[in-house]
C-alpha cells in the first residue's frame, strides 16, 4: 500500500493542554462549510479555532482542493470535531462547502488514500460503520450533500488502496 505524505505546518500547540485519545474506532469526514467554497490551510483553520478559544485546530488532517494533505491536531490527541465522539476518532476536514460545490477529484483520491492509511494503521474495517460523515454522529449537514454522497466512493477506493 502506498503511504500518503502529509505536509507539516509549524502549528503552535499548547501540548500540555492536549490529551491523548484512548483509541481509534472511527474516522469522521467533515467539510469546512463556510459561506464560500473555500480552500483553507491547516494553519488558517488552526488560527480560527484558536481565536474561538480552542486549544488547537479541531481536525487531525486537512485535505486541500489540490489533494495536498496537511497535518492538523497531533494524531495522538483528542480532537474537537464531533461532539461525544472525539475520544476515539480521527477527524479529516476536506476543504470546501459541499452544500454548494463538489469536492475535487484530487480531494476524493487523497481522502481515500488517507482513510486507507489510517484504517490500516488502526486496524479498522474500511466500511460505512467506521468511516462516517459528521452528520452520522451529530445534528449537522456536515460534510455537505455533495461530499456525503461520495463517502461510498471514498470507502471503495480506500479498500482498493489498502488491499491492492
Amino acid at each position: 500500500m502506498e503511504r500518503i505524505k502529509a505536509t507539516e505546518y509549524p502549528l503552535e500547540y499548547d501540548y500540555d493542554a492536549l490529551m491523548a485519545r484512548r483509541g481509534t474506532s472511527l474516522i469522521v469526514v467533515h467539510h469546512t462549510g463556510g459561506a464560500a467554497d473555500d480552500d483553507l490551510s491547516a494553519e488558517e483553520i488552526h488560527a480560527a479555532h484558536i481565536a474561538l478559544g480552542w486549544t488547537a485546530i479541531g481536525y487531525h488532517y486537512v485535505v486541500r482542493k489540490s489533494g495536498a494533505i496537511e497535518l492538523g491536531r497531533p494524531r495522538w490527541a483528542i480532537g474537537a470535531h464531533a461532539e461525544g465522539e472525539n475520544y476515539d476518532s480521527v477527524g479529516i476536514e476536506i476543504c470546501g462547502n459541499f452544500d454548494i460545490a463538489e469536492p475535487t477529484a484530487a480531494q476524493i483520491e487523497a481522502a481515500a488514500m488517507l482513510v486507507a492509511n489510517l484504517a490500516v494503521d488502526y486496524g479498522l474495517p474500511i466500511d460505512d460503520e467506521h468511516i462516517v460523515g459528521h452528520r452520522d454522529l451529530n445534528a449537522t449537514s456536515c460534510p455537505g450533500d455533495a461530499l456525503y454522497e461520495k463517502l461510498p466512493l471514498i470507502i471503495g477506493k480506500a479498500n482498493w488502496y489498502a488491499y491492492n
